[in-house]
């Protein structure tokens, strides 16, 4: 009896109550009474089988996290089950590929029983439950409750209560049906990409975030997976915001702190805005707390939610047909053409008739200094009548008409309605606005886009549970389809009928302070409108809660993924899986919103990231359509990638015109967090179309190369950097790289490569790990390159190979980086020294540079700074400008920019040393490099003694070695013969050309003159008389001469650069031939003599600097 009482006041209030009324709000009573019923029943959740975990463990662990293929290399059956299942003779041909190779029949038996629990609220419950024990499996869901009843509730929501009346009125019908299916198109075109991607194999939990992180990569999964996670944080405010809106403004107006009596302009709207902040930050609270204490109590009440929203609409759509035969009394006072409050006045009139005497009313003091008929009054009061319209003029009653077009308003202007003209004049000041009903924003177009657009989304809801349907390929697509076209259809029609049903002035009443304070939409329903307001409320309430149950998981999915590592923290939660940091940072985002206040404000915001995500979908399907990769094969065929173009247009488009700064911010937010996760390289492999694009495009820019050689202007060196390595497979000259990535700092093509010697069937495993070695020490000197590891039989072949094959195309290196060989005079380093030789003939040949660093280990690393100094460039001939490209290059590196350029050329008797000096001057001005010039002139002396012992000695040397070096070939000949057999490859293996007998004296070593004694070789049979000979020589001539200019060279480099950082010089020509290669690592030994870094440089045959632009 009391509750009935009860509700017969609430009737009173609303002025239109009957029977009906009272047996719908009972019903919605009985609905929530028997959803708490429910929280005390036992949890009927899928308890997936023991023996099915055990058996799956392996390759299910290893297919989420890095999602490899189950088919190879999986651990789901044991070493006896394998040997069972190649049991039978017929497969007795394929028992050696048993442990990468499963059977058919295994496989499928597994695949079959594989089941893909969601990373949602699903497992927390099971954990929750099973410490009760085992329950009955829940059958799989459907397509109706498993997809289209979670999108209907998640996309109904808070603005279609609270604001879509006033978004009709201030629009107009025409301009908000264009709204509506901007908005509702977006959402379609994205349910259908959306559609795509989710048949395209299994989708677990996550739903855009996991779709988009697969299919565009971890970057821009990560970015738009923080946009909607914090689109959803901001829907929890907007939800709750909207909650505490209607108890404060349509249920309980005492209930507010902040008293509104009396205030008004400004101060209404703050003391409005602080009970807001105040009322939300507790029911923020609250529904944390229950999301904490247990999420399956949110999702039983889930349903009861959805039936509220359910009959609002049908109430909304009952009241529509209502109005045709019987329009509610909702009757709206008017001032002239204002809308007046209607707790202004009691009676809509200024004066009435009582016992035949006239008497004022309330209205009348409002307006007037008195009580009294001879009162002074309001200017505009005086000049204009009052008049009462209804404010539901009904269906058929034409209104249809007047509010087809916009009425666009400012803030604090009157709400007039049209057509009806009012006495005003335009120079008296405005009194007593607050008796008037006044607009409380500035309205516009975009405005209304931004507000509306959240009213749309929602459309994830079942994907997200594509681990609880029967058939999720077939159900999400349907389902969303579905649920979509009933919402648009919902939507579309609402803003017709409003139209046509509703007083315009009463729509564009947004807290309907014209019509006693009642819910806009709910004067329009039927029976009652506390039906619509008790419904929007609970639905709001479920609306909220479901926001903070899904967003700290969509974040706990993100940090469990490792891509962004300062979340990491978040990806733990309690026991049973709950994420509870992940939930205290969703509430403490969620207050930002609430500190805002404003649903106006808040709904923007969440239209930002929802945009966002939608448009990365549209994104993520478009792409994997053009790229045709081979694994796009899904079983939803009605997509295209127009379609998927059109909406990701559609969605770009409504950001900008939503909030063009807010769009600016979220797209900035998002580019902060793919940058981060680029520079923390996030090592994922998950198969996206961006690396699928990268494919593509460097295709494209590989054929592109090949139309012809770069221009000089666009030419730098691409540089092929041979390493050795040691018995372990450890690069033996780290500093290399460092050179290499001072030289290059990041840009064009870095290829560094080694030989493994062996056969590619044994050696197979050093191979892999001195390509581990070489990436660790790029990783470590920061060389952003690629590594190439060659096995051949001998190191000089291999050698060769890289240099011959490196590079792809026209992205090829153009110079060779090599290491001088420091103990090339040892008799064990003979090999490598001729090694080294041939590589100068075959980069001479392919008209490739060469750069070879002597004294490597003496160059600074990447973290030495020189704070002063000099780069030294003796320029003695011209190889197309590498000796003036390689100090720019240096300096622009940290470790050498403060270091100054000299540039050294040698000036001959004949030569004119200052004009030289002018020329140079002028020269390096045109290529704009700053330098000091210096000619050195250099006399025409005679030979010293010392020059000619050291050719003496030097031709002595090279003899000698020989004579040991054929020795020992003739020995190891005749150990071939006698046995009879193969033997192994020599230790030092030799030169693929067998060497040419040496002539006497040591003649044509760089020429092709024959001496006199030339065929005469130094048997092993006679070393004595070999000896003689070697003793009783004369240096040869030519020899000689270039002994001379290199130790002239080397004492002029000397006195000028001797404290220099680094001497870079040109690199003399190799011998013709192969007679004398050791008196050509002499006259560079005696070039280089005394010198701490020096850098021999040998240009390539073209020009690589020019003075144009």
């Amino acid at each position: 009896g009391k509750k009935l009482q009860w509700l017969r006041r609430m009737c009173v209030v609303s002025d239109s109550c009957s029977w009906p009324t009272i047996l719908l709000l009972i019903l919605m009573i009985l609905l929530i009474v028997l959803g708490l019923l429910r929280l005390s029943e036992p949890n009927q959740t899928q308890i997936l089988n023991e023996s099915i975990l055990q058996k799956l463990q392996g390759w299910m662990d290893g297919f989420r996290l890095s999602e490899s293929s189950p088919f190879i290399n999986s651990t789901a059956a044991t070493d006896v089950e394998k040997s069972q299942q190649y049991d039978s003779k017929s497969m007795a041909l394929f028992e050696e590929e048993m442990d990468t190779s499963p059977m058919v029949s295994s496989l499928l038996s597994t695949l079959a029983n594989y089941s893909n629990l969601p990373t949602g609220s699903k497992e927390h419950e099971e954990a929750e439950n099973n410490e009760e024990g085992p329950r009955p499996s829940k059958k799989p869901l459907g397509t109706l409750m498993g997809v289209y009843l979670p999108c209907i509730q998640n996309i109904f929501g808070v603005i279609l209560f609270l604001r879509m009346t006033w978004m009709v009125g201030i629009g107009g019908v025409f301009g908000s049906f264009i709204i509506v299916f901007m908005c509702c198109s977006t959402t379609m075109l994205t349910a259908i990409s959306m559609s795509a991607i989710a048949t395209n194999g299994v989708v677990p939990a996550g739903g855009s975030y996991y779709m988009i992180s697969r299919s565009l990569g971890p970057e821009f999964g990560g970015a738009v997976g923080i946009c909607f996670y914090l689109g959803t944080t901001f829907a929890g405010a907007m939800y709750i915001l909207g909650c505490i809106e209607i108890l404060l403004i349509y249920i309980f107006p005492q209930a507010a702190i902040f008293k509104l009596e009396g205030l008004e302009g400004a101060e209404a709207e703050i003391a409005l805005l602080n009970n807001m902040r105040v009322y939300g930050t507790i029911v923020l609270s609250l529904m944390a707390l229950v999301v904490f204490v247990g999420v399956k109590y949110v999702n039983k009440l889930a349903l009861v939610f959805l039936a509220c929203v359910i009959f609002s609409i049908l109430a909304v759509y009952a009241g529509v047909i209502n109005t045709a035969f019987e329009p509610p009394t909702f009757p709206v006072c008017l001032l002239g053409n204002r809308t007046l409050m209607s707790k202004g006045y009691d009676v809509c009139a200024k004066v009435i008739e009582i016992d035949n005497e006239t008497v004022t009313t309330k209205l009348w003091s409002s307006f007037c200094d008195s009580d009294s008929l001879n009162a002074t009054c309001d200017e505009y009061f005086t000049n204009n009548n009052v008049t009462e319209i209804q404010g539901i003029p009904g269906v058929t009653s034409g209104i249809l008409a007047e509010n087809l077009f916009g009425y666009y308003l400012e803030k604090g202007m009157f709400l007039e309605k049209r057509g009806l003209l009012s006495n005003v004049d335009p120079d008296s000041p405005t009194t007593n606005s607050n008796r008037y009903v006044l607009a409380d924003i500035t309205s516009f177009f975009t405005l209304l886009v931004g507000i509306y657009f959240p009213s749309v989304t929602g459309i994830m809801a079942g994907s997200n549970r594509s681990g609880d349907l029967r058939d999720a390929q077939k159900s999400i697509p349907i389902g969303t389809i579905a649920a979509i076209t009933t919402t648009s259809t919902v939507y579309m029609s609402c803003v017709i009928l409003f139209g046509a049903c509703i007083e315009g002035v009463v729509l564009r009443d947004k807290f309907g302070e014209g019509v006693n304070g009642n819910l806009v939409i709910g004067t329009l329903a039927w029976p009652s409108p506390w039906v619509i307001v008790f419904g929007s409320f609970f639905s709001t309430c479920g609306a909220g809660l479901q926001s903070l149950t899904g967003a700290p998981r969509l974040l706990q999915a993100i940090s469990r993924d490792g891509i962004i590592p300062f979340l990491r923290v978040f990806g733990h939660g309690k026991a049973n899986g709950e994420p509870t940091w992940a939930l205290l940072l969703t509430a403490s985002i969620c207050e930002i919103g609430i500190i805002i206040a404003s649903l106006d404000s808040v709904a923007p915001i969440l239209s930002m990231f929802f945009l966002m995500c939608y448009m990365f979908v549209n994104l993520a399907c478009a792409l994997q359509t053009l790229l045709r990769t081979p694994n796009w094969r899904p079983r939803f065929k009605f997509y295209h990638w127009a379609l998927s173009f059109l909406g990701m247009s559609l969605c770009l488009s409504l950001m900008f015109i939503c909030s063009w700064y807010y769009a600016i911010v979220a797209m900035g937010i998002a580019t902060c967090i793919y940058k981060y996760i680029e520079f923390c390289g996030a090592e994922k492999e998950w198969g996206d179309g961006i690396r699928g694009i990268s494919l593509s495009a460097a295709r494209f820019a590989l054929m592109r190369l090949e139309e012809g050689p770069p221009h000089t202007k666009n030419w730098r060196p691409q540089i092929l950097v041979l390493m050795s390595m040691d018995a372990t497979q450890n690069v033996e000259q780290p500093r290399l790289l460092s050179l290499t990535n001072q030289l290059k700092a990041g840009k064009g093509l870095t290829i560094v490569g080694t030989t493994v010697q062996g056969t590619f069937l044994s050696n197979y495993t050093d191979a892999q790990r001195a390509d581990q070695s070489l990436r660790k020490l790029m990783e470590t000197e920061k060389v952003k390159g690629f590594s190439q590891v060659v096995i051949s039989s001998n190191l000089r072949d291999g050698t060769s190979h890289l240099i011959q094959v490196g590079g792809l195309g026209g992205l090829k290196h153009n110079t060779v980086m090599v290491s001088w060989p420091c103990n090339w005079k040892q008799p064990e380093y003979y090999q490598q020294f001729r090694n080294f030789i041939e590589v100068v003939r075959e980069t001479t040949l392919a008209s490739l540079a060469l750069l070879v660093p002597k004294n490597i280990s003496s160059y600074p690393s990447n973290g030495e700074r020189f704070t002063e100094g000099h780069i030294d460039v003796w320029w003695i001939v011209h190889d197309g400008g590498m000796l003036m490209l390689l100090p720019f290059l240096l300096r622009q590196h940290k470790v050498w920019r403060k270091c100054k350029m000299r540039i050294f050329t040698v000036a001959q008797m004949d030569d004119n040393s200052i004009q030289m000096k002018k020329d140079l001057i002028m020269f390096l001005y045109h290529l704009r490099l700053d330098a000091v010039v210096e000619v050195v002139e250099m006399l025409d002396n005679d030979i010293s003694a010392y020059t000619y012992e050291k050719t003496l000695v030097m031709e002595q040397r090279s003899q000698i070695l020989k004579q040991m070096h054929l020795t020992k070939n003739e020995m190891e000949r005749e150990v071939q013969l006698i046995h009879n057999k193969n033997a192994s490859t020599p230790t030092s293996p030799t030169s693929p050309t067998p060497p040419a007998e040496p002539p006497a004296g040591g003649a044509a070593a760089w020429t092709d003159s024959k001496g006199a004694d030339k065929g005469r070789t130094l048997s092993p049979a006679a070393p004595a008389e070999a000896g003689k000979d070697l003793f009783s020589m004369r240096p040869n001539q030519v020899d000689l001469r270039r002994m001379h200019t290199a130790v002239r060279l080397n004492d002029v480099i000397t006195k000028k650069s001797k404290e220099a950082k680094l001497v870079l010089l040109n690199m003399p020509g190799p011998p013709k031939n192969r007679v004398g290669d050791e008196n050509y690592m002499e006259f560079l030994e005696v070039l280089t003599e005394g010198l701490n870094r020096v850098l021999l440089v040998r240009g390539g045959g073209r020009e690589v600097i020019t003075i144009y632009s």
